[in-house]
This record gives structure tokens, sequence and C-alpha cells, in this order.
């Protein structure tokens, strides 16, 4: 399996210039390791290291919540319970959860955990083609409907299991957002993996700059979107995937068919003002491919707007980025 842990983030607010009377003095960044990628979080003002460190100190908490493998996580255990009362973060996830794929007819679903199983895309598993016995058995657990929710207490159907891991930065990334404006920080730039949030504006005033990732090719970009107080979440089959007799498997997985989902996209970027949601669209948007996803935006072009590239390497944004995105290449407004 190859994972590309570096997503093609260039930011253009974080180096050693002065911003609008800020000088490299006041700028604090911290990189480090948390659900299971890379994450840095920048921040600007006079209480910005100890409003990093509430931050990071936030990512572990719900890290340890969250995780699909650590034993003592809550979906860990609720996963082989079946039942359990569950923190407030954790139900709070679920319930977005469900809420997402509802909106997303059932595009985005977080019963995939047997799926991605059975495909091996967790650590200490060999990645290998499932048979057709195999994801019809992991099949039967998956969809919304086998989610129980009564107060605090979640019950999962016997053979359901959560896999968190298409939404959990998303609402990490909220958290840290809510964090560090609770310790004064009103411009910052948070990176959790293929997740970016941006707190307000650069120091000086002006947008920061995020680009979008060529999908064939790591050290290019497509295009750049410039953004201020918003997030905005890549998912590409680019990211992971493996290489079996010459055809390449994917992790995002169309829980309809239990396959990588072939949609005739190769990524798809979400700028929304909610993390979670952004998290979750990014996935569901990728699955439903671009003629689904034109008549979603349609329905909810007040929630999100999104840039997609194609198979064929064309380039799709929504009319409401006309004023954000810009490219080298020619792209179409939808």
């Amino acid at each position: 399996m190859k994972l590309l842990r570096l997503f093609c983030i260039f930011i253009a607010a974080v180096t050693a210039i002065s911003f609008g009377g800020c000088d490299i003095g006041s700028v604090y960044s911290s990189e480090f390791f948390a659900m299971d990628t890379v994450m840095t979080i920048t921040a600007y003002g006079d209480n910005r290291e100890n409003a990093v460190s509430a931050a990071q100190d936030r990512i572990y908490e719900l890290d340890d919540l969250l995780s699909v493998q650590k034993e003592d996580s809550e979906i860990y255990k609720l996963n082989r319970e079946k039942s359990l009362s569950v923190s407030p973060d954790t139900l709070s996830v679920i319930k977005r959860s469900k809420e997402i794929s509802s909106l997303t007819d059932n595009c985005f679903d977080i019963t995939c955990e047997p799926l991605m199983r059975a495909w091996g895309f967790y650590s200490g598993l060999k990645n290998k083609v499932p048979s057709q016995d195999e994801i019809e058995t992991a099949l039967k657990g998956v969809g919304t409907e086998h989610i129980k929710i009564d107060k605090n207490t979640v019950t999962l159907d016997k053979n359901t299991s959560l896999d968190l891991g298409a939404v959990a930065k998303g609402y990490a990334s909220g958290e840290v957002y809510r964090v560090l404006k609770e310790n004064g920080v009103s411009s910052a730039l948070i990176s959790l993996g293929g997740n970016v949030r941006a707190v307000g504006s650069k120091p000086d005033g002006s947008d920061w700059s995020v680009a979008i990732c060529d999908p064939d090719d790591s050290t290019k970009q497509a295009g750049t979107l410039k953004i201020s107080d918003t997030a905005v979440v890549t998912s590409g089959g680019y990211q992971r995937y493996f290489e079996e007799n010459g055809q390449i498997y994917h992790h995002i997985i169309d829980t309809e068919t239990g396959y990588p989902a072939n949609s005739g996209l190769k990524s798809v970027t979400v700028v929304s003002q909610d993390d979670t949601l952004a998290d979750g669209l990014s996935t569901a948007l990728f699955v439903m491919g671009l003629q689904n996803a034109k008549k979603l935006y349609a329905d909810n072009s007040s929630l999100f707007g999104a840039v997609f590239i194609t198979d064929d390497n064309k380039i799709y944004i929504t009319d409401n980025l006309i004023n954000n995105f810009s490219s080298e290449r020619s792209f179409e407004i939808i």
C-alpha cells in the first residue's frame, strides 16, 4: 500500500516575514502525529503558544475516543461490545455522520469498517482484493439503519462496525478552531492531513492560499483556493491505495458495491464553514460522481462549494468559488 501523507497543501503565510506589524516572533507552529497523519497548527497573537498546546491536547483527546484501532477508544469498544454509553464527542460525531449519510443518499457511510478491514486498509493488515463472499458478508452490516441511538447509548446490529476515519478529522478541525478562538487567537492555519482550516485571515488581513494537489503528480498543483475563516478538505483515490495484478485499488469504498468507488473522479475538494460536513462531503461527492454531486450542490449551495477533478483531468468548480479559485489549467463552472 502506498500512503501519501502530503496532500499538496501549500500555505502561503507561514514564512519568516512580517504581516501587518506582526513579526516572526508573533508566530508559533507545532507539528505532530495524530489520527494516523501528520498535523500542523500555526497561530499568531499574544497567547499563540498556549492556544496551540490546548488545541493539540484536544486532538489527542479526540483521537483516543474516535480511533477505530486504539483498543481503549470508545469506537473500538463499541465495535466489539455492540452497545455502549458514549461520550458527548463520540455521540455528536455519530449523529452528524448519520445526518450526512441521509443528505448524500448514503454515499457517506461510517458502517464501512467491515469493508475497510476486508480490503486490508488498516495498519497491521495486508492489502488484498477480497473474495465476493467476503464482500457480501461485510455488506450485511453496512448501512446507518444498523445504528440505534437512545440518549447517550449507541447500539449496533451484530454485523455492524463503525469507522469514523472519513469524518473524525473534520470534527477535530472544528474543535481546534473553537479552542484557538477561545484562547484569543484570531489568525491561524490548521492542517490535519488533507483537512485545512483557516482561523480568520492572515495577520496582514489578506486571504490564506491553499493549493489543490494534482492527483497525477503530488509535486504539482491543479489550482489554488483563497480562503478566510473556512475549512477546505480534499479526498482522492491517489491518497491511499495498493496495486494487485496490475490493477490499482484505492481506499474510498462505495458501500453499495463493497468495492473502491468508480465514479469518474480523481479528487474532490470541499469548502465549507462546517468542518465536519466538509470532511464527510469530500468522501460522499467522490463516491457519487460529478452528475449526482451537481444535483446535491444545486439543492445545498449555501452549505458548501467544491472543486472536482475527473478521470480525464478536467476541472469543475461550483459557481460560489468563482472569486476564490485560480488555475493555470482551464476549468468549467457548475
